[in-house]
């Protein structure tokens, strides 16, 4: 008996041992990600501002992800960048290997009828986003406008490119909603062409530039006040315009509201990084822990303020939140957004608009 009970407990000695030798921060996603070869699927051709972003991001947050697998870019354009969201969710492996690049407009497609739509947002695992697009209206300096009650009483005649662009749709949605008094002289080439009309005193202002292009293309305008930041289009402040007001704090309604932060809303991600459904949890957490470590990460940002590439982040639960937030809006506020969108394009006016009534 005396026997017996030695070889048990030598066998009970045997199994600590064995289980103090096994290694005590042993990570399942670390051991997954080892040797692995994480792809970047960016939705666009290369060169471009989406394309830029997603390269970036791709030297450095492997470092960051357990096991630190490697990051390739992979280009899939089509369609603006649809053709790869619907690839990342229905084809795409649901492993957490892979990372997409999508077009900020396009988790909102679904909502407004958009064509070729063969994913469901809201089942995504959303990473993150390096940046939120502030749009402002703004007004040349010689422009008798200076403030937003301006718009209201002088009016401002601004310059777009033409139908479907942000510069065709704002000011429709301001003047329908708000009351404001924006003319739109459309139909030029391209964004230089409005920043050159301007200059020259062909128009007044621009309806809808983003901020942190202005700042890069023309950072004399800036500097020298050139320009005249009226209101922001977006639902929160740019940091460095905490004096310039919001022009969905103007709404009257409720609806009013809720149409403009439906528009604004995708503003909020406006770099979004995106992966496959079903992803373990585990990884995915790892995976978002990951893309917000390198938005800290020294190098990163160096690099970040050398390519003139502007960053403010936000975490993939707060896409989550917004995405939730969007698609529970009213059936009938998505109705009335849509038809502003569609009254755009067809020329038209939009139906029972307040034009006037501020």
């Amino acid at each position: 008996m005396a026997r017996s009970t030695s070889i048990s407990a030598g066998l009970l000695i045997g199994v600590a041992l064995l289980g103090a030798s096994a290694p005590a921060n042993a990570d399942p996603v670390a051991d997954f990600y080892n040797g692995k070869r994480l792809r970047m699927v960016i939705g666009y051709s290369t060169g471009g501002g989406y394309d830029a972003y997603a390269r970036l991001l791709a030297r450095f947050i492997s470092k960051h992800i357990p096991g630190a697998p490697s990051v390739v870019p992979q280009n899939m354009p089509g369609a603006g960048s649809l053709l790869a969201t619907n690839w990342l969710y229905n084809a795409a492996p649901r492993d957490g290997t892979v990372i997409g690049a999508i077009n900020r407009g396009i988790p909102f497609e679904p909502l407004t009828g958009g064509q070729g739509i063969q994913f469901d947002a809201l089942k995504f695992g959303w990473i993150g986003s390096l940046g939120k697009e502030v749009n402002v209206t703004i007004a040349w300096h010689t422009s008798p406008v200076k403030t937003a009650d301006d718009l209201f009483t002088r009016g401002l005649i601004v310059g777009g490119t033409g139908s479907g662009a942000d510069s065709a749709i704002y000011p429709l949605l301001m003047n329908n909603l708000l009351g404001a008094k924006i003319q739109l002289v459309s139909g030029y080439p391209g964004a230089n062409d409005v920043n050159l009309a301007m200059e020259r005193g062909e128009i007044q202002g621009r309806p809808s530039p983003s901020w942190s292009s202005l700042r890069v293309a023309r950072p004399d305008w800036v500097k020298d006040r050139k320009i005249v930041p009226i209101w922001q289009l977006s639902l929160s402040k740019h940091p460095e315009l905490t004096d310039v007001p919001l022009a969905i704090d103007y709404a009257k309604t409720p609806q009013d509201r809720q149409i403009m932060e439906f528009f604004f809303a995708r503003q909020e991600m406006s770099r979004p990084f995106v992966t496959s459904p079903d992803v373990p949890p585990e990884r995915l957490k790892a995976l978002r822990a990951a893309f917000m470590a390198t938005t800290k990460d020294p190098e990163f940002i160096e690099s970040t303020k050398t390519q003139d590439v502007e960053l403010d982040p936000i975490d993939g639960e707060a896409i989550d939140t917004l995405l939730r937030r969007v698609y529970s809006t009213p059936k009938e506020v998505i109705a009335r957004a849509t038809e502003i969108a569609r009254s755009e394009a067809a020329g038209e006016k939009p139906s029972s608009g307040r034009e006037g009534a501020r």
